[in-house]
């Protein structure tokens, strides 16, 4: 059994935040097998469904991004799954828009619901996939991450989400390694990119 978890901020005015794409990328893979976020557990909203025979549960956490351990972890417990059958997807801000990075074990990086859940579940050896929003060329990083795409942005999304989707869909199918291959080479952007 998988728990994939993405992360976001809960209520309306944070729904199409850069910081929110997390939520956005479950809600695809939702999407694709069928399912839908409409029964609530231990402060997540969750859906359930098989890929390549492989139970899977997805969640969006209820809690606001900085306390993300305390559901994830509830859930790993409640459910008996193993940290490494964990799976987090998350925005990252030194990644440019629309690049995907799959890691294995690594530190948070700056980012305060990795390191809510590294602390509550005290590892940080479990795959997550890392989509990227760049970084403001002005202004405060927080505000940045809070706002909506833009319109540039925003054109692109769905080709962004799906292939992170599909990053998930290779860790569950292939392996870590495999996603890692696949994934984190660096390739120029489509010219409708837009790019920080």
């Amino acid at each position: 059994m998988w728990l994939i978890a993405g992360l976001g901020n809960p209520g309306s005015e944070y729904a199409k935040s850069r910081h929110n794409v997390g939520f956005l990328v479950v809600e695809e893979l939702a999407r694709r097998w069928s399912q839908r976020f409409r029964r609530r557990r231990w402060e997540c909203l969750y859906a359930e469904g098989t890929l390549a025979g492989e139970r899977i549960i997805l969640i969006k956490p209820l809690s606001f991004m900085n306390q993300s351990g305390r559901p994830i972890k509830a859930w790993l417990e409640k459910r008996s799954i193993l940290s490494g059958r964990l799976m987090i997807i998350h925005d990252d801000l030194d990644l440019t828009f629309g690049r995907i990075r799959v890691v294995a074990r690594r530190g948070h990086g700056g980012h305060q619901g990795v390191l809510s859940i590294q602390e509550a579940i005290e590892t940080f050896a479990f795959p997550r996939v890392r989509v990227g929003i760049g970084r403001p060329d002005k202004g405060d990083e927080v505000e940045f991450v809070l706002a909506p795409f833009d319109e540039a942005e925003a054109r692109c999304l769905p080709e962004v989400l799906g292939r992170a989707a599909d990053a998930v869909e290779e860790i569950v199918v292939h392996g870590v390694v495999s996603a890692m291959n696949r994934f984190n080479v660096r390739s120029a952007l489509p010219d409708h990119h837009p790019r920080r």
